[in-house]
């Protein structure tokens, strides 16, 4: 689509003017906008952001609230006819976009004195709804749009970080108790929408800092900081709280708590709900009832519970394992301790993550179902669930838990990056695996250490490269070795990433062959040694590679990477192993029975390409070239794949998987649009 040339002066009004005209339309986005002004996404919201300093998906929807303002000021609708008017088909996201921009939601109107100024826009549509009693008739009447004049302060986001309390106990046993109740602020305003909390360790750095709080505010880009200290003298526990203004270094409130021991739990209600307050934060009535929950009634059990807690936070084995022997001693006390409960779950699963032979399975699932049993709408609650299921591989099935656990603590680093991890691992989605990790991002501002943030950047990086984008990824891969330049999993994706730039497979072997060398545990590595040396048909090298890591495989009776024993198999048959090879051939056929990912139709193209069943290899192609969210690796590789070559070549072949390499850009494009328009691309 050829883009015709707008005067930069009237630019922004035929824009808006468009928007008015599709008002009522929710589905009207940045791509239905570039198609009524005649120009490309691109185009549009490059000059949008020129003329106006905004996204498009920020003009559309300032014009939208704007025109709300009008409606809920001028006209007798309520909140939910007004929703509708203006685009919004759900009352709960107007209620919340409404309440971010102006500061207050929308059925307080009333209570707010006018502070826009009313002037007139060019007629575009004419609206339905027409108003009585010396109020303004818009039937027939130009459009009227809502601007702020220029003495308003613009709404500030509320975002918040909650730096390490200081324990000013002589007993530095009472350390623990101090972290739990820093612990307890930052959990309660994490189940806060219409707040942003960034996590827990991106606050931690900071625990013995000498940087100024603009200094802190500018790397973790918040507006607010929460700062505390306390000690606990007999029964008695002595806090003193302040809010901090990040741009001035200004205390906007302060308090001193002084409670008793078996007052713990109204104290962290107090402090989240007085903070929250002053940042004039709005608080649904089912995140305030989630805050006022007590975890337990049992002071020492709680007790326990919070030295588990600390030990859990540092996250080695030996800590999960005594943090669990606390968590034991919690649920003694308390039978129905279902956060006590839901983190033994969680420190077990982590306890198993990386072993081959899964120990805890039966202890994780026996402690997440008391947990949920005792309360199903605890957010630890649920993530216990999920990972119980995914100890299990029973993956779909977490996914609701995972789901529910986010609505019930949206700014939770810890559940996003449960979410990240999810969608790159264990049920593939590149379009979730970017999102999550963006968000992971967003959260993790400044993470606890140079370590964690390379992972946080490696994370992002192979998002970024599963969705298409090579040089970004690269950008992100390079600054997560800046952290850390030891990091041996981002050197390893750094050489795929290259090969996907470059298209030199050889020189990408000898990168993974640097980095096997320095560690030759890496079983991982060396399957992929091998397939690339299949990849530039280099089938003895292959077999070299695959030889040793089968023999790792089984001797540690390890299930893993069974996906690629079709090119193993391969691999076998070229080097004259027939029997072996078809011994692995079939055994990948048994795992494609089983799985329930996006590839199973394609795995099974590749099986048939394999077994030279061209049909069913083409059907199978076919029913595979609808779906969406595949990796760029495979656009990337599948025409050169050695097993696939002489079917790709066939018509019937190159037109289905045509279409599945046009899905895939197409969603590339759109998405690129959106990172660019919210300035999220590294």
């Amino acid at each position: 689509m050829a883009d015709n040339p707008v005067p930069s002066r009237d630019f922004i009004s035929q824009v808006m003017n468009v928007i008015e005209q599709n008002m009522a339309n929710e589905q009207f986005g940045v791509s239905e906008l570039a198609e009524n002004m005649n120009m490309s996404r691109s185009n549009l919201l490059r000059k949008v952001k020129k003329e106006s300093k905004l996204s498009v998906s920020q003009l559309i929807n300032q014009v939208r609230l704007k025109r709300a303002m009008l409606l809920l000021r001028t006209s007798s609708l309520n909140v939910s006819e007004v929703s509708h008017e203006v685009g919004f088909n759900s009352n709960s996201h107007f209620i919340k976009c409404f309440h971010k921009y102006y500061g207050y939601p929308p059925g307080e109107v009333g209570k707010h004195p006018e502070t826009e100024q009313v002037i007139a826009a060019p007629s575009i549509k004419r609206s339905k709804y027409f108003l009585v009693g010396g109020v303004i008739v818009l039937i027939g009447l130009p459009i009227l749009y809502v601007f702020k004049t220029s003495h308003v302060t613009p709404i500030r986001e509320k975002s918040i970080a909650v730096l390490p309390f200081k324990n000013e106990s002589n007993d530095s046993t009472n350390v623990y108790l101090i972290n739990g109740l820093m612990e307890s602020t930052l959990s309660n305003l994490q189940k806060i929408k219409d707040l942003r909390v960034v996590s827990r360790t991106s606050s931690e750095k900071y625990r013995n800092t000498h940087k100024s709080i603009p200094e802190m505010a500018k790397e973790l880009n918040v507006n607010y900081f929460v700062e505390g200290s306390g000690q606990k003298i007999g029964d008695q526990i002595f806090l003193h709280i302040q809010l901090i203004d990040a741009a001035t270094d200004q205390h906007v409130w302060s308090n001193q708590y002084k409670r008793e021991s078996k007052d713990i739990f109204q104290l962290q209600q107090e402090i989240a709900k007085n903070v929250a307050d002053e940042i004039k934060v709005f608080i649904t009535p089912e995140e305030e009832t989630r805050i006022q929950k007590k975890p337990t009634n049992n002071l020492k059990a709680y007790d326990f519970f919070l030295k588990g807690q600390n030990l859990q936070t540092i996250g080695e084995k030996n800590d999960l394992r005594k943090a669990i022997e606390y968590f034991k001693l919690a649920v003694q006390e308390d039978h129905e301790f279902a956060l006590a409960y839901a983190e033994m779950a969680i420190s077990y699963y982590y306890l198993d993550l990386f072993q081959s032979d899964k120990k805890y399975s039966n202890k994780i699932e026996s402690y997440a179902d008391k947990a949920e049993l005792y309360d199903s709408k605890l957010g630890e609650s649920l993530v216990a669930k999920a990972v119980a299921y995914m100890s299990k591989k029973e993956y779909e099935a977490a996914v609701p838990y995972l789901e529910k656990a986010l609505e019930y603590n949206p700014n939770s680093a810890t559940v996003i990056g449960f979410f990240t991890d999810f969608y790159a691992l264990y049920m593939p989605n590149t379009a979730k695996y970017l999102q999550y990790a963006l968000k992971g991002m967003q959260l993790n501002i400044v993470s606890l250490d140079s370590m964690t943030a390379s992972y946080t950047y490696l994370r992002l990086g192979n998002a970024l490269i599963q969705n298409g984008f090579v040089d970004e990824s690269l950008k992100c891969i390079d600054r997560s070795l800046e952290y850390n330049p030891n990091n041996p999993f981002s050197r390893y994706v750094r050489a795929f990433v290259l090969m996907a730039k470059t298209g030199d497979a050889k020189q990408t072997r000898d990168l993974l062959l640097v980095e096997f060398n320095k560690d030759t545990t890496r079983f991982d590595i060396l399957q992929d040694i091998g397939k690339v040396s299949y990849y530039f048909h280099d089938y003895k090298g292959a077999y070299k590679y695959y030889k040793k890591f089968l023999q790792i495989r089984q001797s540690q009776k390890l299930d893993v990477y069974r996906q690629e024993n079709l090119i193993i198999a391969f691999v076998l048959a070229q080097n004259g192993f027939k029997k072996e090879s078809e011994m692995i051939a079939e055994d990948y056929k048994s795992f494609l029975e089983k799985d329930k990912s996006i590839y199973r139709d394609l795995g099974y193209s590749a099986y048939y390409t394999y077994m030279k069943d061209r049909k069913k290899a083409v059907e199978y192609m076919k029913a595979f070239s609808s779906q969406d969210n595949v990796q760029y690796w495979l656009i990337l590789f599948l025409e050169k794949d050695p097993m696939m070559e002489k079917i790709s070549r066939y018509p019937e072949f190159k037109k289905y998987f045509g279409q599945v390499k046009e899905r895939f850009w197409k969603a590339h494009d759109q998405l690129k649009d959106i990172l660019y328009d919210q300035q999220l691309l590294p």
